[in-house]
C-alpha cells in the first residue's frame, strides 16, 4: 500500500523545521559536543600530573645527605609547590569537568526550547498558510461550479488573504454578471432575429388585406360595413405589432449626431399628447447635449410619454425634468396614474410584460434597448404622491453600439 501524500500544511510545516529548526538544532549539539570532548582544563591536569609523577621521581633519587641546608631547604619548597600546584590543578579539572557538564546540559535544554519553540513557530505559520489557502482553493471549486461563496467568517490568516478574498469575491460577482449579461444578450439577440422575421413575414399579407378592405368598404353594406370596422381595427393592430416588431430588431442607421433631449422632450410635450393631458417640462440650464440617433431617442421618449398619458387615463399632468449629472444627462417622467408593483419593477422592461388590457408588450422593452444602446440606463420608482417615475441616464460622450430603435406601446 502506497503511502499518503504529505497535505500542503505538512509539507510547509516541514519546510520551516528544515529551514530554521533543525540547523539551530544542530548547531547547538556540536557545540555541547565540543564543550564535552574538548576541555582545555582536563589537557593542563594531564600534563600537570605527568611533570609531576617525573618530578617527585626525580626528587626521589637526590641525596639529601650531601645537600647543604640551603639546598635541603630549596628542595622542600620544591616538593610543597609541587604538591600544591598538583592539587589545584586536580581541583581546576573537576571544576571544569562540573562547568563543562552544566554547559552541556545548559546547551542541550537550550536546544530543546529552540526546537519545541522553533515546531510551534512553524506549526503557527503554517496553519496560518495552509488555512487561508485551503479555503481559496475551494472558492475557485465554488466559483467552477457556479456556485455562492461562503458567507460565515473567513478563516484566520494574514491581512493579505482577507483582500485576496475580497478580490476573488469581487471577481466572482464579475463573472457571474458577465455570464448573465452574455445570456440576456444572446436571448435578447435571438429575440430580435425572431421578431425581424415575424414582421417581415406579417407585412406581406398585410399590404394586400388592407387594400381588400378598403375596397369592399365602397360597396358594402351597412351590416357589411361593421365585419370591415372589427377587420380594418384588426389588421391595423397586426400592422402596429409588426411595426413594432420591425423596430425592435431593427439597428440604429447613420452616424450619431449631438441631441438636444430638452428640446426633443419639449418638442413631444407639445406635438404627442392628447390636449387634456398637461406637461410640464423642467430643463436645467447648462445641460449638456447627448451623442446619439435622434429617431430611435424620440420614439423611446415618445412612447414613455404615452404610456404616462394612458396611465392617467388621457388627462391630468405629467412632470418631465432634464438635468446634468456627473458625465451625463438625467431624464425624468413622472405621472400621477396607478403606479407600477414593485413585483413588476423590473419585469415591466422585458418583451411581452405588459400591465395594459390591450398592450403589446414591446413598448418599454424598446424604451430600454433605446437606451442601453445609447450607453445609459433606466429604471422606474414609485411616485412618492402617487404614480409611477422614470429616470433615465444618458452619458453625453456616448455612441450606440446596438439596436436602438424605440417603439409604441
Amino acid at each position: 500500500m502506497l503511502p499518503r501524500p504529505l497535505t500542503f500544511r505538512q509539507r510547509i510545516l516541514w519546510a520551516l523545521l528544515a529551514l530554521g529548526v533543525l540547523p539551530t538544532a544542530a548547531v547547538l549539539v556540536s557545540w555541547a559536543l565540543t564543550i564535552q570532548s574538548g576541555s582545555t582544563a582536563e589537557a593542563m591536569r594531564l600534563a600537570v600530573g605527568t611533570a609531576g609523577t617525573t618530578g617527585r621521581a626525580l626528587i626521589e633519587t637526590i641525596d639529601t645527605t650531601r645537600l647543604s641546608s640551603l639546598e635541603k631547604r630549596a628542595l622542600a619548597e620544591h616538593r610543597v609547590a609541587l604538591s600544591t600546584a598538583l592539587t589545584r590543578a586536580q581541583q581546576v579539572s573537576a571544576y571544569s569537568a562540573y562547568i563543562g557538564t552544566a554547559a552541556t546540559a545548559f546547551l542541550l535544554l537550550l536546544g530543546a526550547i529552540i526546537v519545541y519553540a522553533g515546531a510551534r513557530i512553524a506549526g503557527h505559520l503554517s496553519r496560518q498558510l495552509s488555512r487561508p489557502i485551503g479555503e481559496l482553493v475551494e472558492w475557485t471549486g465554488y466559483i467552477a461550479r457556479r456556485e455562492a461563496l461562503p458567507t460565515e467568517p473567513p478563516r484566520r490568516g494574514a491581512p493579505e488573504f482577507g483582500v485576496l478574498r475580497e478580490a476573488l469575491r469581487g471577481m466572482a460577482d464579475e463573472l457571474e454578471s458577465g455570464r448573465e449579461r452574455e445570456l440576456e444578450a444572446a436571448r435578447l439577440r435571438a429575440f430580435r432575429e425572431v421578431a425581424r422575421r415575424v414582421a417581415h413575414e406579417m407585412k406581406n399579407p398585410l399590404t394586400p388585406m388592407r387594400f381588400a378592405v378598403a375596397q369592399l368598404g365602397a360597396t358594402a353594406t351597412p351590416a357589411q360595413r361593421e365585419a370591415l370596422e372589427v377587420l380594418r381595427a384588426e389588421s391595423g393592430r397586426l400592422e402596429q405589432l409588426a411595426r413594432e416588431f420591425s423596430d425592435y430588431g431593427r439597428l440604429p442607421e447613420g452616424p450619431a449626431a449631438e441631441v438636444d433631449l430638452g428640446e426633443l422632450l419639449e418638442e413631444l410635450a407639445r406635438t404627442s399628447l392628447p390636449p387634456e393631458v398637461t406637461v410640464r417640462c423642467a430643463v436645467a440650464p447648462g445641460t449638456p447635449h447627448v451623442v446619439g440617433h435622434l429617431d430611435p431617442l424620440r420614439r423611446a421618449f415618445s412612447n414613455v410619454l404615452r404610456n404616462a398619458a394612458e396611465a392617467q387615463e388621457g388627462r391630468g399632468e405629467i412632470a418631465v425634468s432634464v438635468a446634468p449629472r456627473e458625465d451625463g444627462v438625467e431624464v425624468r417622467v413622472a405621472d400621477r396614474g396607478p403606479g407600477i408593483r414593485p413585483s413588476d419593477r423590473e419585469r415591466i422592461f422585458q418583451p411581452y410584460v405588459t400591465t395594459k388590457k390591450d398592450g403589446t408588450g414591446l413598448g418599454l422593452a424598446l424604451v430600454k434597448q433605446t437606451i442601453e444602446a445609447h450607453g445609459g440606463t433606466v429604471r422606474v420608482e414609485e411616485n412618492p404622491g402617487g404614480g409611477a417615475v422614470f429616470h433615465f441616464s444618458l452619458p453625453v460622450a456616448s455612441s450606440p453600439s446596438g439596436p436602438g430603435a424605440g417603439g409604441r406601446g
